[in-house]
């Protein structure tokens, strides 16, 4: 026998801060993940020698300026890097240390 449907309210004990954060926790989780990604081609592009040292340098101000970004929207929400490293279980971190 199936138990009768609850309203959404009853079954989600979750207050609208806790959601916000929450939220903004995994697209920030997903912001530094593509950031790192990019961060990492970035170096392979000056390893192989492709870019001009006037491009390497806008790509380095670029990075540092995207950090900093991160790093301001992390507080805002009280949330420190390691908040953002999900932990895959036997895969590990989601993110590079």
């Amino acid at each position: 026998m199936t138990q009768p449907l609850q309203p959404l309210a009853e079954r989600i004990d979750a207050d609208a801060d806790t959601v916000e954060r929450e939220l903004f926790k995994l697209v920030l989780t997903i912001v530094e993940l593509i950031r790192q990604l990019m961060e990492r081609q970035a170096f392979r592009r000056i390893d192989q020698g492709d870019l001009t040292p006037a491009q390497i340098e806008e790509l380095g101000q670029a990075l540092m300026r995207l950090e900093q970004a991160m790093t301001s929207l992390r507080e805002r929400f009280d949330l420190t890097a390691a908040d953002l490293n999900i932990d895959l279980g036997p895969l590990g971190p989601l993110l590079a240390e």
